[in-house]
């Protein structure tokens, strides 16, 4: 059951809010500042909220550690107070696991230092770049602060990342090994280097007027994805144990599936086999039938071959029974690490609310991507099952189901 959610996104630090502002088709994405660094280099970006590094880690380590650490560490703080679980007081510290995902590490710790040693020499490297950088220290860092002596570990498998952090937890609680995992995925890319390597590659959005209208997943005038920041974190919980808690949970993580392309580095399938066979194992693992499922967020990044890959991927697994359909990225950009761990809250607060948000910037639907998509205006809905589907290079394939807490 997943009982807490934490977020910063480029749509704020509010769980509440965030939904709303999906439904509303608010758009979190924004031109970088003059004087940003990234000015010149990205045309539009989604930037996560600041966050004082004090407020989440002790004065003396507040600023020994990336970016993405701190908002890993905040999304955390926030999941399980929304989940009201203090470890150790609600739940046994050595039943309690994180997984926490990430697919850069530690980058802007990494530029800054490496800028230090050019201009000063190797005495210049600050003695806390590892332990500030390293991909695991988000979970590290959550997991000394709150206590939790369980499972930990950290996932690295580029934009399906977040996602997999979910999956693994349905299998530590279902394994026996925890009552209590704190899992989802932080980034923190929006660096020169990284951001440099994005438009050279021409994977990224460009030529809009204005940066709303940039992602836009599904659309025949999509030209590519929208590099964003930020933190998912969710606390899914065994459901006796929340039971016991007197917890209401948001939704249920019933089954997950996961298929490798073993394609190609960066392109997926153009048929989508790996993305339904990851579909078809998640309804086989949660015991449903295509049928039983009203709803999938998908993975929708605004990518040409991305975008149709998928569809097809849908279309076959759900064939004449065609669920509706929607991607955040609209608004939020692609978060990387951190995007299948929102979306898999953006999905469970979906079918705790009855609402499916839209796609925002779907004017045109590519005929390619034939679905039935929810556009221009959220839907109300009496899905009890969804699927949130997240995809990375390499070929990984990641789909999650999630059921209304009160039963598909």
């Amino acid at each position: 059951m997943i009982t807490g959610i934490g977020l910063l996104t480029p749509l704020g630090a509010d769980a509440a809010g965030f939904f709303d502002a999906l439904s509303a088709g608010r758009s979190g994405l924004r031109r970088p500042a003059d004087a940003h660094p990234l000015a010149g280099i990205l045309e539009v970006a989604g930037f996560a909220p600041d966050v004082d590094p004090a407020t989440v880690l002790p004065p003396s380590e507040a600023r020994r550690v990336d970016r993405f650490v701190v908002l890993a560490m905040a999304a955390a703080d926030a999941a399980l107070a929304d989940a009201g679980i203090a470890v150790g007081r609600d739940a046994d510290p050595a039943r309690t696991a994180v997984v926490l995902a990430n697919a850069f590490g530690g980058l802007g710790m990494f530029e800054a230092e490496a800028v230090a040693r050019e201009a000063g020499g190797h005495t210049a490297v600050s003695p806390y770049l590892l332990a500030g950088m390293l991909p695991n220290m988000a979970t590290a860092r959550i997991a000394i602060k709150h206590g939790v002596r369980g499972y930990s570990s950290t996932i690295s498998t580029a934009c399906a990342s977040g996602a997999y952090g979910v999956a693994e937890a349905l299998r530590l609680i279902r394994d026996g090994l925890a009552d209590v995992v704190v899992c989802g995925g932080a980034e923190a890319p929006l660096l020169p280097t990284a951001a440099t390597t994005f438009r050279n590659s021409r994977a990224l959005a460009g030529g809009w007027a204005d940066p709303a209208e940039a992602s836009r997943p599904f659309d025949r005038r999509r030209n590519g994805f929208v590099l964003g920041e930020g933190a998912g974190v969710l606390v899914v919980e065994r459901a006796e144990h929340a039971a016991a808690r007197g917890r209401p949970a948001y939704a249920e993580v019933a089954g997950w599936g996961v298929a490798t392309d073993a394609y190609h580095p960066t392109a997926p399938r153009a048929d989508g086999t790996g993305a339904a066979t990851a579909m078809r194992l998640a309804l086989t693992d949660a015991g449903l039938a295509p049928a039983d499922v009203g709803y999938v967020n998908a993975h929708g990044t605004g990518t040409k071959r991305g975008d149709a890959a998928e569809a097809r991927a849908i279309r076959a697994v759900f064939g004449a029974h065609a669920p509706a359909v929607s991607s955040v990225k609209g608004v939020t950009g692609h978060l990387l690490a951190a995007a299948g761990a929102v979306e898999a809250a953006a999905t469970a607060l979906a079918l705790r609310r009855g609402v499916l948000p839209p796609t925002h910037n779907l004017d045109d639907p590519d005929p390619e991507c034939d679905l039935d998509h929810v556009r221009k205006a959220p839907r109300d809905t009496a899905a009890g099952v969804a699927l949130s589907n997240s995809f990375a290079f390499g070929g990984h394939n990641v789909s999650l189901a999630l059921a209304h807490p009160g039963g598909p």
